[in-house]
């Protein structure tokens, strides 16, 4: 459906006569929540990949870390697992050449940049931090402080499998469910 489709105007709040018609339709409330593909799609990839993050862990330090299920930074990005599970839904849906895709690509990119640039570099000096205040003599005021986090962002190798994540969630809920909506809210 397109997006002009959807939008209500002057004219039909002012004929729908206070009775919250265009608040009960198929798009609002719960079941609109529900049925929005585009939205699971980003919430399925973003918990993929959390709960990636505990075998990944398993792998590289042989150990089971269940709190990495609910932690930032890590193997792969769940940020860009849901960002680009968001772009990839909406651009089967909408197509790639609609300002809804174009719009939530622009979003990907950002929150991709953010996830390997701004938040990687602070939790770098994070660790540096750590390191002068660990060495600080236990008189100094900021001994006792306590230790900053250290992983906050994402390498490039994990923003890119976060990005893949993402894209192949998206595809695959498209594939399984073209015309998708929960059969017990269908309006």
């Amino acid at each position: 459906m397109r997006i002009m489709e959807e939008v209500a105007t002057t004219a039909d709040v002012a004929n729908s006569s206070n009775d919250f018609s265009l608040l009960t339709g198929p798009h609002h409330g719960i079941s609109g929540i529900v049925n929005n593909s585009a939205l699971m799609a980003a919430f399925l990839a973003f918990f993929l990949a959390q709960s990636l993050k505990v075998f990944t862990t398993w792998y590289k330090e042989k150990r089971w870390d269940f709190k990495r299920m609910v932690s930032s930074g890590g193997m792969p990005s769940s940020h860009s697992s849901c960002a680009m599970g968001l772009a990839t839904s909406v651009g089967l849906r909408e197509g790639p050449g609609s300002p809804l895709f174009a719009m939530c690509m622009v979003f990907a990119g950002v929150v991709m940049y953010d996830a390997s640039g701004v938040r990687l570099h602070a939790g770098r000096q994070a660790e540096v931090l750590n390191q002068i205040v660990y060495e600080l003599p236990p008189e100094h005021p900021l001994a006792d402080s306590r230790p900053l986090r250290e992983v906050l962002g994402h390498t490039p190798p994990q923003v890119l499998a976060g990005a893949l994540l993402g894209c192949i969630t998206a595809y695959f809920l498209y594939m399984l469910f073209p015309d998708y909506t929960m059969p017990i809210l269908r309006p």
